[in-house]
């Protein structure tokens, strides 16, 4: 998701929030519920994971807002509200086994260890698999596995996945990862160049080929990748 620019003052040394317990609470209440997300065992994991763990310290004080916020390599952590729709969408159960393509700095796949079995993140920049990896650490999760690679490509020694959720939008979605859905498995994933004309799509794995569906209209950062946007 894009970035939104702060002021000055706003860029200064930030405290942690003082009672991160509290501003989760209510987030789930106004930022998630409240705008219609209503799959129980997504709201109680938003409202566990600490999202203060995720953002950069000069970001902490506003890592209960419902926002974007920047990260290193110029990339930004998704607003929590977009992370619940992308995760009930998926429609994770306890067994599954989930990829997460753009890891960034971890805190979608926090929550997503804590819907399904196994999780598997792909993150394109070294920088990013280290910070993810560290923070998931700091924050007590230890079944996530954050790889390096191309996501486009998605991890094709690990699959098949019940659910691929994909925190980047791409021209179309990639066919390596079609291919890595199991049968009945679900993709979701934002569509469209550039920073606007953005669709967030469900597609479903069936018998016969696959279901699209279109969710609504999103912002996020551009898959790059060999079955994505060329990049360097």
């Amino acid at each position: 998701m894009r970035a939104e620019k702060m002021t000055p003052a706003e860029e200064g040394e930030r405290r942690p929030p003082s009672d991160p317990a509290a501003l989760r609470a209510a987030m789930v209440e106004h930022q998630i519920a409240g705008r219609g997300i209503t799959d129980r065992r997504v709201l109680d994991a938003m409202g566990k994971v600490p999202r203060e763990v995720f953002v950069p310290p000069a970001y902490a004080a506003f890592a209960y807002e419902d926002r974007p916020l920047p990260i290193a390599c110029g990339q930004t952590i998704s607003q929590p509200y977009v992370v619940a729709l992308m995760a009930q969408a998926a429609r994770i159960g306890p067994g599954d086994r989930v990829l997460e393509i753009g890891t960034g700095s971890g805190y979608a796949a926090a929550v997503l260890a804590r819907l399904a079995a196994t999780v598997d993140g792909v993150e394109r920049m070294p920088e990013l698999v280290e910070t993810a990896r560290r923070n998931l650490t700091a924050a007590g999760v230890s079944d996530v596995r954050v790889h390096q690679g191309d996501g486009s490509l998605g991890l094709p020694e690990h699959a098949p996945y019940d659910a691929i959720l994909v925190a980047a939008s791409g021209p179309r979605v990639p066919p390596a990862l079609e291919e890595q859905l199991a049968p009945g498995g679900r993709l979701v994933m934002p569509l469209g160049g550039g920073f606007g004309g953005q669709t967030l799509i469900r597609l479903r794995r069936t018998a016969t080929g696959f279901d699209k569906e279109d969710l609504g209209p999103v912002t996020f950062v551009p898959l790059v990748g060999r079955q994505a946007w060329p990049g360097a």
